[in-house]
């Protein structure tokens, strides 16, 4: 399994994971990129235009897994937390202090075949990874607090428990059943890991 950017050159592989229609509605991973307004008003098409056109700037917006064949498996959104407007106005994912480094983990996206293998938790360390490559102080997420069974489609921001094994520590319990929680990387790690 290795890690890739979405940039211009590894679209194909976003396209071929998320398949023609975009995953979950047609979102193409941009509903925390645009304001609500503006995600109803972009429509399928549109969302996916709108983060084709982020990619090729060469903005940061996540990372893809790849099987051994290359093969897209899985996806975790990451980028800077002010790249996310939805967030400043989401009650589950509001956070108090200074913005500035601070990196949002949104999403994941594990394809059928690859589900229930630990892939959502490997994604996540690559993103904390990534994120400090590019000098993020802290990593957020906003996971689902699990307490009893849940479709799949509920679990995309992934889980409380996932995120504490990667280190996040929790900040506080959102209702109804969501958390804030943060990774804090320190200026070693960033120097480590670039």
């Amino acid at each position: 399994m290795r890690f890739a950017e979405l940039t211009d050159d590894t679209w194909p592989l976003f396209e071929r994971l998320f398949g023609p229609g975009g995953v979950q509605g047609g979102c193409w991973c941009a509903f925390f990129r645009l304001t609500g307004p503006e995600f109803k008003r972009a429509g399928k098409d549109g969302r996916k235009a709108h983060v084709r056109g982020e990619a090729a700037a060469g903005k940061p917006l996540g990372l893809l897994a790849l099987a051994d064949d290359d093969e897209p498996v899985g996806w975790v959104a990451v980028s800077p937390r002010q790249d996310n407007p939805r967030l400043a106005r989401s009650p589950v994912a509001a956070s108090a202090g200074d913005q500035t480094g601070v990196w949002s983990v949104t999403c994941f996206y594990i394809g059928r075949k690859a589900r229930r293998q630990g892939l959502s938790g490997a994604l996540l360390r690559a993103a904390v990874d990534f994120a400090a490559r590019r000098g993020a102080r802290a990593v957020e997420g906003y996971p689902v607090e699990v307490l009893g069974k849940r479709p799949g489609a509920d679990l995309y921001h992934g889980t409380v428990s996932m995120f504490e094994k990667a280190g996040f520590e929790l900040v506080e319990r959102r209702p109804p059943a969501r958390a804030l929680m943060r990774f804090r990387v320190s200026a070693d790690e960033n120097a480590g890991r670039r």
